[in-house]
């Protein structure tokens, strides 16, 4: 699963850091970036729906292939900026983190 295949699957939308032709490791669904601190999986598609700086600087720490945010949430401009700055793919999508987790499962089991 790569970031095409992230936005197709979750209805999403690009809205910073580009495409980079990373696939997906592991899948983590949480909103405490602590908790995501833990992880040390590699490529890791992070779905939460904490639209803030803090989620993507998470994600470049523990190395995660790209970021979505739930819920149609507006995202700050500085998010956007430090996703662009960092090449981390940043993606908005319009559903619950709950139905992103069964569509991302079922994905994955296909392949």
């Amino acid at each position: 699963m790569n970031v095409e295949d992230i936005v197709k699957t979750l209805d999403g939308k690009l809205v910073a850091g580009g495409d980079n032709g990373r696939t997906v490791g592991a899948v983590v669904a949480n909103d405490l970036m602590s908790d995501v601190l833990l992880n040390d999986a590699d490529d890791i598609l992070l779905l939460t729906s904490l639209a803030s700086d803090q989620a993507i600087r998470t994600a470049n720490i523990v190395g995660a292939m790209c970021v979505v945010v739930h819920n149609a949430k507006p995202l700050p401009q500085t998010m956007c900026q430090v996703a662009d700055t960092l090449g981390i793919p940043l993606v908005s999508s319009p559903l619950s983190k709950y139905e992103s987790c069964v569509r991302v499962h079922d994905f994955l089991a296909k392949e």
